[in-house]
Protein backbone atom coordinates (compact mmCIF):
# COMPACT_ATOMS: atom_id res chain seq x y z
CA UNK A 1 0.00 0.00 0.00
CA UNK A 2 1.51 3.28 -1.11
CA UNK A 3 1.81 6.22 1.34
CA UNK A 4 -1.48 8.28 1.43
CA UNK A 5 -0.93 12.13 1.44
CA UNK A 6 -2.98 14.04 4.23
CA UNK A 7 -4.55 16.39 1.47
CA UNK A 8 -6.66 13.03 0.00
CA UNK A 9 -7.10 11.31 3.60
CA UNK A 10 -8.99 14.55 4.64
CA UNK A 11 -11.22 14.67 1.25
CA UNK A 12 -11.92 10.94 1.73
CA UNK A 13 -13.15 11.94 5.46
CA UNK A 14 -15.21 14.66 4.39
CA UNK A 15 -18.89 14.55 4.75
CA UNK A 16 -19.05 16.50 1.61
CA UNK A 17 -17.68 13.99 -0.66
CA UNK A 18 -20.77 11.85 -1.56
CA UNK A 19 -20.94 8.03 -2.91
CA UNK A 20 -20.48 8.08 -6.37
CA UNK A 21 -20.48 4.29 -6.92
CA UNK A 22 -23.74 2.19 -5.35
CA UNK A 23 -22.85 -1.20 -5.05
CA UNK A 24 -26.80 -3.08 -5.37
CA UNK A 25 -28.68 -5.93 -5.10
CA UNK A 26 -27.12 -7.32 -7.87
CA UNK A 27 -23.80 -7.52 -6.30
CA UNK A 28 -20.35 -6.86 -7.02
CA UNK A 29 -20.11 -7.14 -10.97
CA UNK A 30 -17.97 -6.21 -13.21
CA UNK A 31 -20.09 -3.59 -14.24
CA UNK A 32 -19.31 -1.76 -11.12
CA UNK A 33 -15.72 -2.36 -11.71
CA UNK A 34 -16.05 -0.89 -15.18
CA UNK A 35 -17.68 2.20 -13.94
CA UNK A 36 -14.81 2.76 -10.63
CA UNK A 37 -12.37 2.45 -13.53
CA UNK A 38 -13.67 4.90 -15.38
CA UNK A 39 -14.43 7.70 -12.54
CA UNK A 40 -10.96 6.90 -11.67
CA UNK A 41 -9.68 8.15 -14.90
CA UNK A 42 -11.22 11.40 -14.49
CA UNK A 43 -11.29 11.84 -10.67
CA UNK A 44 -8.94 11.43 -8.41
CA UNK A 45 -10.92 9.86 -5.20
CA UNK A 46 -14.06 7.71 -5.74
CA UNK A 47 -15.93 6.89 -2.80
CA UNK A 48 -18.53 3.53 -3.16
CA UNK A 49 -21.80 3.08 -1.15
CA UNK A 50 -22.61 -0.48 -0.94
CA UNK A 51 -26.31 -1.51 0.26
CA UNK A 52 -26.67 -3.02 3.86
CA UNK A 53 -26.89 -6.40 4.30
CA UNK A 54 -25.28 -7.34 0.95
CA UNK A 55 -21.98 -8.61 2.31
CA UNK A 56 -21.68 -9.83 6.11
CA UNK A 57 -19.16 -7.85 8.41
CA UNK A 58 -16.38 -10.22 8.01
CA UNK A 59 -16.59 -10.62 4.12
CA UNK A 60 -17.18 -6.49 3.49
CA UNK A 61 -12.54 -6.21 3.78
CA UNK A 62 -12.28 -8.52 1.37
CA UNK A 63 -14.60 -6.64 -0.97
CA UNK A 64 -13.30 -3.24 -0.73
CA UNK A 65 -9.10 -5.22 -1.13
CA UNK A 66 -10.89 -7.17 -4.43
CA UNK A 67 -12.35 -4.09 -5.97
CA UNK A 68 -8.93 -2.29 -4.83
CA UNK A 69 -7.02 -4.51 -6.56
CA UNK A 70 -9.62 -4.98 -9.85
CA UNK A 71 -9.01 -1.13 -10.26
CA UNK A 72 -5.28 -0.92 -9.86
CA UNK A 73 -6.20 1.65 -7.00
CA UNK A 74 -5.60 2.44 -3.53
CA UNK A 75 -8.13 1.60 -0.37
CA UNK A 76 -7.92 5.16 1.59
CA UNK A 77 -10.46 5.05 3.99
CA UNK A 78 -13.07 1.55 5.00
CA UNK A 79 -15.90 2.41 6.91
CA UNK A 80 -18.82 -0.03 7.22
CA UNK A 81 -20.68 -0.03 3.99
CA UNK A 82 -18.58 3.06 2.48
CA UNK A 83 -15.25 2.74 0.96
CA UNK A 84 -13.02 5.75 -0.76
CA UNK A 85 -10.67 4.53 -3.33
CA UNK A 86 -7.69 6.54 -4.61
CA UNK A 87 -6.39 6.60 -7.84
CA UNK A 88 -2.59 6.88 -6.84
Amino acid sequence: MSSVPDRVLKQAKSREFHPSVRIGKSGLTDTVIEEVVNQLKSRELVKVKMNKGLFEREQRSEVWSYIANETKSTLVLQRGNIGVLWRS
